[in-house]
Formats: structure tokens, sequence, C-alpha cells
């Protein structure tokens, strides 16, 4: 039998078309559904991303910075290459000596060449593209091509059976919509699963405290501009401030803490932070929109037959693009779970759950991560977030183990980890913390491997240099071919 899907979308709602940062998972979520990425590229005005370049997070000094790209460390399923690393951490940071992709990223370069079939990668990628250009592309897409019904109208009631599940949805101009299944997609209205279900809220603002959001599109001075092939994220006396290079613009955002900053202060460091590049009388008029976050997550994420996707079921804040990676990894669940009939309703609810709350705390400890390992004593915004009454258990326990081992495969189960070991390693030792190891037997074996891995990355790092294109002349050049 069929699968029907009818989107329904308000045409009172306006979409926030905010968040620009996605996960190399895209590539294959955009593949799978039959999208052309040289269309993609050019349609949602997207670029490619390779990482994130983290400025100031350590100390706050000019020479403060590191990478976590997307590409994993050489070597990885071999050998452990961190002890070997330890024992000369003052010839490079641990992720040149690790990977090719922060010297790509410095110079500038695209991830793959002109030649290279599409989403195929020489080195992992992501993009970075208008949210609100995305939308639109995606509508379009699924509409014509995989024959989803769209409908333009405002859901005014919500209708259920005597056992509590959701028979239909009233609306203004199309009467009453029945279906099987109700994927909640309402944003922070949460809508169904929130208002109508009344699924309690998890504020987990305790552990995370921004808030707040400034946004501001910046256009380019001179229409040649490198692109930057990740997302810049600088830190601020209050939270940090994002900065992402699109084709034709750069999306810049403040995201901060109210209790640490007040918004006139935000405006501030934010003008402050403009100014070098776009100039004092520009940083000046740029207009700011604010955004309120509301750090948290649903006690459950699907109910009877209503399951909560995106923001429906919570936002904790943009760092590490985390929020549309957890949309495509809902969705891939809810497609490969798909309850044949309603005794099976309760069984795949169960089975999500389990694996989103796993999946949000998993977010959570990651994303705090980078907070608690910074040396910054410039405000109490960073003393307060090294507080131990703010650093969820698990995060703690295992800081305690990586004091000792570095971070492993063992250390997260799941088959399908948001965010894996070498995740963690790339922010750990970028901000600079030791693992003391000496108490581990060492083989020599494992030393001559890891500084054999040393040298091919460095011969590699040579290569792409010579081979790879700018990030701006790749996609330009796919924008010519259209």
């Amino acid at each position: 039998e069929s699968l029907n899907v009818t989107l329904v979308e308000s045409p009172n709602v306006p979409t926030i078309g905010v968040g620009e940062g996605t996960w190399p998972s895209m590539r294959e979520t955009l593949r799978r559904i039959g999208v052309s990425e040289s269309s993609f590229i050019a349609e949602c005005d997207a670029s490619y991303k390779q990482g994130s370049k983290f400025l100031g997070w350590k100390t706050g000094q000019a020479s403060d910075f590191y990478y976590h790209p997307f590409s994993l460390p050489h070597g990885f399923f071999d050998v452990n290459c961190i002890p070997a690393w330890q024992q000369q951490a003052s010839h490079s940071a641990f992720a040149d000596a690790v990977s090719a992709q922060p010297t790509v990223c410095e110079q500038g370069l695209a991830p793959k060449q002109s030649g290279t079939p599409e989403y195929a990668a020489v080195v992992n990628y992501a993009y970075h593209l208008d949210a609100a250009k995305f939308g639109v592309f995606l509508q379009k897409h699924c509409c014509d091509k995989l024959g989803v019904t769209h409908i333009v109208d405002h859901v005014a009631e919500v209708r259920s059976t005597e056992d509590g599940y959701i028979e239909s949805l009233g609306t203004e101009r199309n009467g009453l919509l029945e279906a099987d299944l109700f994927i909640d997609c309402s944003g922070g209205a949460s809508m169904l699963l929130g208002k109508h279900y009344e699924e309690p809220f998890v504020s987990r603002q305790s552990v995370l405290f921004n808030d707040r959001a400034l946004a501001v599109q910046v256009p380019y001075t001179r229409p040649d501009q490198a692109i930057a092939s990740v997302t810049l994220s600088t830190a601020q006396r209050a939270g940090w401030i994002w900065d992402i290079g699109l084709p034709t613009r750069r999306g810049v955002g403040y995201v901060y803490s109210s209790a640490h900053s007040s918004d006139e202060q935000a405006e501030q460091d934010l003008r402050a932070y403009l100014t070098p590049s776009i100039g004092e009388k520009n940083a000046e008029t740029a207009a700011f929109r604010q955004l309120k976050i509301n750090p948290g997550h649903r006690a459950s994420f699907w109910r009877k037959n209503c399951v909560a996707v995106g923001m429906s079921a919570g936002f904790i804040e943009p760092l590490e693009a985390s929020a549309l990676a957890l949309v495509e990894l809902s969705a891939a669940l809810i497609r490969d779970s798909m309850p044949a009939n309603r005794n099976l309703m309760d069984i795949a609810a169960r089975r999500f759950n389990e694996r989103f709350q796993y999946r949000w705390d998993r977010v959570i400890d990651f994303l705090k991560l980078h907070y608690v390992l910074s040396h910054r004593n410039d405000s109490e915004y960073w003393s307060d977030h090294r507080s131990t009454t703010t650093i969820p258990a698990r995060l703690q326990e295992l800081l305690d183990l990586w004091r000792y081992q570095s971070p492993s495969r063992l250390d997260f189960v799941q088959t399908e980890e948001i965010f894996p070991a070498a995740s963690y390693q790339y922010v750990l030792y970028g901000m600079g913390f030791k693992t003391d190891d000496s108490a581990m037997t060492r083989r020599s074996a494992d030393v001559e491997l890891a500084e054999r891995y040393f040298h091919e990355n460095k011969v590699q790092v040579q290569r792409l240099l010579q081979g790879l294109p700018s990030n701006r002349d790749l996609l330009d050049k796919i924008r010519q071919s259209l």
C-alpha cells in the first residue's frame, strides 16, 4: 500500500530562516531524495562547509584558534595517535597533525575538484545554505518529484479519538484533514506535541545558558571575495559569534546569555565584530534581528500517533549545527520504523523516544564540552560554564576518564552517534586538554605507526594544496554550468 504525505503549511506563520549550517549527512539526505547537487548549490545560494574554526575559545588571545574538521583523523581506525602526538605537541596542533583539512580550510579551498562527481568528496564536507531558499527548494522538489501534497492553510483545531490518538486536523479553508501519523513540524509553537498533548518541556538552560541571538546578513565588499570553507565561531564575553560564508553574502549572528549580557551590550559586541570587515559606518547601520531561544526539549518526542521533528521537539543553540542533523536523523528513523498498523505505533514510539533521549543528551554533552575546557576569565559567563554544578554527570565522568585515556569508540556505543569520538578528540586537544597516558601500556609499534600516519598526512596536505580549487572558483563554475 502506498504512502501518502501531505504538508500543511500556515500562511500566517513566517519562517525563522536563520539556520545556515549543516552536517555531512545532508549530502546523503539530498542524494537519497533525488536532488541534483548542482541545482541545490545554485538555487539555495549554498557553499561548502568543511567543519568549524573556533577563535578565542581557549584564552581569548589573538593567536587562539583551533579546527574541528569533518574528516576523521588519518589512521583513526588503526591506531591511537594521541600519545605519539602529545610527545611532539609543540610541533603542530592536533588537527593539523592528523588531518589535512585545517590547512585546506585556511587556504579557502574547496573539498573537491570540478570533475569530482556530485556528492563525492576529496575531503569530507557539508554545506552552508540560505535557509529560506532551501525551504522553498525542498518544497518544490518534494511536490514535483516525490508526490507530496502541499496545502497552504492554517490549522485551527485538533480532533482526537476516544483513546487519545489524533484523528484529524481542522483547517480554516480545507476542512478536516485525516491521517494515520501526524508529524509536528510547527516549530517552537509545538502545536501537536506541546499544546495538544501537553508533553512537558525539559529546560537545559542550567547547562547551556545561551537564550538570545542577534542575526544579520552582510554583503561582501568585493564580488570575488574569498568564501570561508568553515563556520567561523568567535568567542565573546557572553556567548559566541557565527560567521558563515555563502556565495552572495555572509550570515553573521551573536548567540548569547541574557543573564550575562544586556541586549544593548550584545549589539555593541556584534557591531564591533563586524567593523573590521565591513567598515564602521556599515557596522553602525546594520539592522539586527533578535531571536529568543528557550534551550531544551520535550520529555518525549513521539506520543500516540504524533511525532515532533525540529524545533517542535526542542532546540539548544546553533553551535556545531546539531539542529538540522537531528531533523535528518528524526526523518530517517521515522522512515525506517514506519509502523505498519496502529498496533505497532506504541513500539515505534518507545524505540524512537529511547534513541532521541540519548541523542539530545549527547548533543548537550558535546556542546557543553566546548565551554568547560575554556581558560577564559574575562567574564562570569565563562567561569559559570566551568562550575561543576552546570556540567552533566556523564560528561564529567568522561572528562575524568579522558585525563588518563583518550576518547575512543568505546565511549560512544550507538551505531549512529551524532558526534563520534573523533569530534571529541578535535575539541579536547584543540582546547589544550592533556591526557596523562603514562600508566597505559604503550607499544613501540603503535608509536611508529602513528608517526607514519603523521608523515602521510603532511604529504596529503601538499597534494591537496596543489590539486584543489578555491571555494569561490568551484562554486562559480557550478553555477555557470547550469
